[in-house]
């Protein structure tokens, strides 16, 4: 699986990003209400593997680059891992993020407390 996020469609509101794609590598999603239904939790939970996964990928990742015998397959194995893994990382972040609750004044509020930060 390979997530391309400038060709993903962005979920309508109330829908989900599933942590998986469709036999055709398509997008998945599910019209979900907040409730924490079963698809819901399995989808939590494919991302909580997807995420540790993640984790063990880049420290696999690392160990290869700190290893200054490693040869090109080594590389390309450990590239490819972590391309996938980040990929499903991507993912994770955008179905999040798609969740997360929208602003009503606009993010004004937060663009101040960023200015005033920025100030100190």
């Amino acid at each position: 699986m390979s997530y391309d996020r400038d060709a993903a469609l962005a979920p309508a509101p109330g829908l989900r990003l599933l942590p998986w794609e469709s036999e055709g590598g398509k997008p998945c999603f599910l019209s979900a209400d907040g409730a924490g239904g079963v698809l819901s939790r399995l989808a939590d939970e494919v991302e909580a593997e997807q995420l540790c996964d993640g984790a063990d990928v880049l420290k696999g990742a690392v160990a290869v680059l700190d290893d200054g015998k490693a040869g090109e397959h080594a590389l390309r194995l450990a590239l490819r891992a972590t391309t996938q893994s980040f990929g499903d990382v991507l993912r994770v972040a955008d179905s999040r993020g798609a969740r997360l609750p929208v602003a009503t004044d606009g993010g004004q509020e937060a663009a101040e407390k960023e200015l005033r930060a920025e100030a100190t």
